[in-house]
C-alpha cells in the first residue's frame, strides 16, 4: 500500500479552450473536475495501476465533500481529517499547444488542533504503508518544519518516505533524512541557491541534497528527462513525447511510477519516466493508466550526459 499525504488538497476544474483570449468570452471545448493536490494525484496514478493507495488529507465544506466523493469514484481510500475551513477550488485552462494557465486558491488556514490531527492521522496510517508520499505546498497555519515532523513520525512507524515539496519546507525536512526527494529543476536550483544550466549542474545539486540528508534525489528536468542520484551513483533517463497536451500531474505521475516500481534504482527511474511521458500527452488533469505507458521507449543510462545543456535552464 502507498500512503499519500496532501496537506493542501483542492477541487480542480480543467477547461480545454481553442485559445485563451484575455478580456473575451471563451467557450470551452471540454471540461472535467478532479480531486487535486500533488499527493492526491500520486494516489490517482497509483490506483490507476491497480495498486492500493490511501490518501490522508484535510477536507472541509462542500468542496471537501466533493473531493472525497471523487476519490471514492476512482477507487481511492480517503482518510480525511475534518477542518473548519473550505477546501480550495482551483481552475486550469488548457490550450491545444500544451499551454496551461492555472489559478490556484490559497486554501484554508489550519488551526493547531487540525495540524496535530493531520500528523496523528499520518502516524496511524503509516504502519501499514510500504511508502508514504508527502506532497505539495503547505497551507496557511503549517510552518515549514511541519514536513520534517511528519517525516520523523512516519519513519518511527517503519515507513519509507518520498517527499515532493520545495523551498524552506524541503530544506527543513532534509534533516530527518527522507528516503527520496523529488524536486523539479527550478526547485532543485532554489534548494542550492544557484542556476542550473546543464545536466551536470543538476547532478551536483542533487549530490548536495544528499549531503544535507536525502538518501536519494529523483529530479525532473522537464523535456530533457529525469535524473536519479542515490548511494550507488547517478542515472539519467528520457523518453520521446509526440505532443504535449498538459503537464498537470506529470511530476506526480512520475513519482507514482517510481514508487510502484519499488522506489529504488534504474528500474524505478524507467517507470517514473514512462509515467511522466504518458501524463504530458493526456488532456487536462487526466493521469495515465497502464494502457497509456510506453516503457519500451524509455532509455536509461549510468553514463550521465553531464555537459548536456538543459532545454529549460533553471534559475
Amino acid at each position: 500500500m502507498i500512503l499519500t499525504v496532501t496537506p493542501n488538497p483542492s477541487l480542480d476544474r480543467t477547461y480545454e479552450v481553442p485559445s485563451l483570449d484575455r478580456g473575451e468570452v471563451v467557450r470551452a471545448t471540454g471540461d472535467r473536475m478532479d480531486p487535486g493536490g500533488k499527493g492526491v494525484n500520486v494516489s490517482r496514478a497509483v490506483a490507476a495501476a491497480g495498486v492500493r493507495t490511501v490518501a490522508v488529507l484535510p477536507l472541509g465544506g462542500a468542496p471537501g465533500a466533493l473531493v472525497a466523493a471523487l476519490l471514492d469514484e476512482q477507487g481511492i481510500e480517503a482518510a480525511p481529517v475534518p477542518v473548519a475551513g473550505q477546501t480550495r477550488s482551483n481552475i486550469a485552462v488548457a490550450e491545444p499547444d500544451g499551454t496551461l494557465t492555472k489559478i490556484n486558491a490559497p486554501g484554508p488556514e489550519l488551526s493547531e488542533d487540525e495540524r496535530e490531527a493531520l500528523l496523528t492521522a499520518v502516524g496511524e496510517r503509516s504502519a501499514g504503508a510500504e511508502w508514504v508520499a508527502c506532497c505539495g505546498s503547505l497551507p496557511r497555519g503549517l510552518a515549514p518544519s511541519w514536513y520534517a515532523e511528519l517525516v520523523a513520525r512516519a519513519h518511527a512507524a517503519g515507513a519509507r518516505i518520498a517527499l515532493d515539496t520545495s523551498g524552506p519546507a524541503l530544506l527543513a525536512a532534509l534533516a530527518e533524512r527522507p528516503d527520496v526527494v523529488k524536486p523539479n529543476a527550478e526547485e532543485l536550483a532554489g534548494a542550492v541557491g544557484r542556476p542550473l544550466t546543464t545536466v551536470g549542474d543538476a547532478v551536483k545539486a542533487a549530490q548536495e541534497l544528499r549531503e544535507l540528508g536525502a538518501h536519494a534525489v529523483l529530479a525532473s528536468l522537464g523535456a530533457d528527462g529525469q535524473l536519479l542520484v542515490d548511494g550507488s551513483g547517478a542515472y539519467f533517463a528520457s523518453a520521446p513525447v509526440d505532443a504535449v497536451r498538459s503537464n498537470v500531474g506529470a511530476g506526480d505521475s512520475s513519482l507514482a511510477g517510481f514508487l510502484i516500481a519499488g522506489g529504488t534504482g534504474a528500474r524505478a527511474l524507467a517507470s517514473a519516466v514512462a509515467h511522466g511521458a504518458a501524463a504530458v500527452q493526456l488532456p487536462g488533469s487526466v493521469l495515465p493508466s497502464p494502457a497509456d505507458l510506453r516503457p519500451e521507449a524509455v532509455t536509461v543510462t549510468a553514463e550521465v550526459p553531464l555537459d548536456r545543456v538543459l532545454t529549460e535552464p533553471a534559475s
